[in-house]
């Protein structure tokens, strides 16, 4: 049968049409000007130069191939960020562009499919999920509210550590004791890691180790997320952890909830005690532009729980490290707590603002050792250009504070611990101050720092003027390994053990 000659000039104008689109995309992929970086290997890119500790591996590349910089992970773009104007780019200048979070195995089996705050996607339901953090979790009427909860449990940690006297201890145990069980407080109601008896749900133990895997597993460098389609070899055998982790999490939340429920329906007109109740009332909320599903709540109960706990007992346990190795900081910060409190009582988070050495001591701990030294990584949503390099859409992001706190530029002998260098200066960790990020900039940063940067500075000041800390036996402070492990936070790879000697009188600590 003969084509009719419109239907032949039609295929040869769709061909034509295709070719020259081929042509143009072949030419756009070619003229692609990306940042400097190692030349990747097939099929693994550059995954082969990342060791155990991704962020120091990355800080040696960036010293090499400059503060931006292109790497691949299997077959995954990333750029990362290793300078203050670098890291403004990203977090400021282009955030809604850097807002995105890609999709790894972490985020589906530990986090609900990605229904917590964390790892859900840029969109309607991150945006509902942060205006619930900022304006219900997290607002300062509501911390305020809860001040009475961290009181308490810090005069037990002091308490405790005063029985403690003169045997060594683990100081992240009592550290991670006292955040976990203000957070469960705060989140839950009650302190559910106590134990009672034949009903409990987990024990304190099983609920510690819990989370430190959780943490870990949302920081590591899973192969599938680099290379997918070897993926269901689970190779490493992270994806085995995350989906048993992940059953564990959710016996546990259901159980929270469930109790929470039961309470909500025995009392009219029921007021929220706890952040799990603010939850469930805002689930019940027929107003909300996405609804608030069950598993929501769960994701959303579990990233309040981890966050909370993590970030302040890793920073209080390397202050303590840094200080042990810098006995002049420990004298200039109990000279000022004596200055200002005084012996007669415990400092209050009132007094936070009058201390500017233990600030210092913090926000230096801070930018030594930040909790997640390449922060959460991003994803850009759309071509942008940086620099004069082209960022395609879809390419990971990481900004690697732990550069930036090194960064010899920035900070004189960046390597040492000087409190004093913050003394006169107004950079804060709010986000504003590029070359201090230990919760992020932007719209992806970390809700729930005020509460984080509270207890943060409490419990560090406390610590501080209630006790003597040495090391035990006869440890010097050359002995003291100061060696870090890498997951979603960063703590020492040997938890520090110390004597507590009190320094205050011997009522204070029967208060």
């Amino acid at each position: 049968m003969e084509i009719p000659s419109w239907a032949a000039y039609l295929t040869a104008w769709l061909v034509t049409l295709a070719l020259l689109l081929l042509s143009l995309c072949l030419r756009h992929r070619r003229k692609l000007n990306l940042p400097p970086g190692p030349k990747p290997w097939p099929i693994i890119g550059n995954l082969n130069l990342i060791h155990s500790l991704p962020h120091q591996s990355i800080h040696d590349l960036s010293q090499k191939y400059g503060p931006l910089m292109h790497l691949k992970f299997g077959s995954f773009p990333v750029v990362v960020a290793s300078s203050v104007e670098m890291a403004k780019a990203f977090l400021k200048t282009h955030d809604v562009i850097f807002a995105g979070r890609p999709k790894i195995a972490a985020g589906k089996y530990t986090t609900y499919n990605y229904s917590d705050i964390t790892w859900s996607p840029y969109g309607p339901y991150w945006r509902q999920a942060r205006k619930m953090c900022l304006t219900e979790l997290f607002s300062a009427k509501r911390l305020e509210s809860y001040e009475y909860i961290r009181r308490e449990e810090m005069n037990l940690l002091l308490k405790g550590l005063y029985e403690a006297f003169g045997t060594p201890i683990v100081l992240k145990d009592h550290l991670s004791s006292l955040s976990l069980n203000v957070i469960s407080r705060m989140v839950l109601g009650k302190k559910y890691t106590e134990g009672t008896g034949e009903n409990e749900i987990v024990t304190p133990k099983e609920f510690k180790e819990m989370l430190d895997e959780l943490f870990l597993l949302n920081g590591v460098l899973d192969i599938g997320d680099s290379i997918p389609w070897l993926g269901f070899l689970d190779l490493q055998g992270y994806i085995k952890r995350m989906k048993a982790l992940s059953k564990k999490f959710d016996r546990f939340l259901e159980h929270v909830l469930d109790e929470h429920n039961a309470r909500r329906k025995e009392v009219n007109d029921y007021v929220a005690k706890d952040m799990v109740d603010v939850l469930l009332q805002l689930a019940d909320d027929p107003n909300l532009e996405i609804k608030l599903e069950r598993r929501g709540v769960k994701a959303f109960s579990q990233d309040l729980i981890a966050g909370g706990t993590e970030s302040s007992a890793v920073t209080v346990e390397w202050a303590i490290s840094e200080l042990l190795k810098k006995p002049e900081n420990f004298a200039k910060a109990t000279e000022e707590l004596d200055r200002v409190i005084g012996r007669e009582r415990w400092v209050e988070e009132k007094d936070i603002v009058n201390l500017p050495y233990v600030n210092s001591i913090a926000k230096e701990t801070m930018r030594l050792h930040p909790v997640a030294p390449m922060l959460v990584p991003r994803l850009t949503r759309e071509d942008c250009q940086l620099d004069g390099y082209d960022i395609p859409k879809g390419t990971r992001a990481l900004v690697n504070v732990w550069t930036i706190g090194r960064d010899p530029t920035i900070w004189e002998n960046p390597n040492e611990f000087c409190p004093d260098r913050f003394i006169g200066k107004a950079i804060d960790v709010k986000g504003h101050d590029f070359e201090l990020l230990p919760f992020g900039a932007g719209r992806r940063m970390c809700p729930g720092y005020p509460l984080g940067i509270k207890v943060i500075q409490a419990s560090l000041a406390n610590l501080l003027h209630g006790f003597t800390w040495k090391l035990p036996g006869n440890m010097t402070k050359e002995d003291l390994n100061m060696e870090e492990i890498f997951g979603l936070s960063t703590p020492r790879k040997y938890p520090l053990e110390v004597v507590a000697e009190p320094r205050l009188p011997l009522h204070m600590y029967a208060q």
